[in-house]
């Protein structure tokens, strides 16, 4: 899905970046290893330390490689299994140590007047059980309620319209002929993103 979004986009002509945190061995963990600059070198509150090395441009460099693409993209796209009903630890530890407080959000910046205004944002998962599974009343209950921290409490806290995710339900259970339907459904609805209106999350 992350070799088929990157060709149709780059295709009609738009930038692509990618960061592969498994192939990068992305460095989940936060620390004092996320900055290069010091607030307080006794007592560490990550979020005094990150609205310091904003003021002092004072990031790692890997987070600031990160942080830069989050400026610079119109539209951010996550690729990922569904894991523990959320995303993979690496990904969690990627926004636990991107989405920094004074860059991503801070002082009132937040949903609607957060820093990623304008910009849109869509999950694209994979599922180990079937479509019915995800439904209300199914096994795992609906799957807008999984993904609404996700939605909810990471995009649009910090200012991204969120559009409906794109879910491939048991790709292990599919044919390849089903599986590459999937692949051609997904590289076409990523040439219409800007005609998409924002997906409801829910309730408040």
């Amino acid at each position: 899905m992350l070799r088929t979004a990157v060709a149709s986009l780059e295709a009609a002509g738009h930038a692509v970046q990618v960061t592969d945190l498994y192939h990068l061995r992305f460095e989940p963990v936060s620390d004092r290893r996320n900055f290069t600059t010091v607030h307080d070198a006794v007592f560490y509150k990550q979020q005094l330390e990150e609205l310091h090395a904003t003021e002092h441009h004072g990031f790692a460099l890997d987070l600031e490689r990160e942080l830069q693409k989050l400026a610079w993209c119109d539209v951010m796209i996550w690729q990922f299994p569904l894991w523990w009903f959320t995303v993979p630890a690496v990904l969690k530890g990627w926004v636990d140590r991107v989405f920094a407080m004074g860059r991503a959000y801070g002082a009132g910046k937040v949903y609607e007047n957060g820093p990623f205004q304008g910009k849109r944002a869509l999950l694209s998962l994979t599922t180990g059980g079937g479509a019915a599974d995800y439904q209300p009343g199914g096994l795992q209950g609906d799957l807008a309620g999984v993904l609404r921290p996700l939605h909810r409490g990471i995009l649009q806290f910090t200012g991204f319209t969120v559009l409906a995710p794109q879910v491939v339900y048991g790709p292990v259970r599919l044919s390849q002929a089903e599986r590459e339907a999937l692949l051609d459904a997904w590289a076409a609805r990523l040439l219409t993103l800007a005609e998409e209106a924002p997906f409801d999350v829910g309730a408040y």
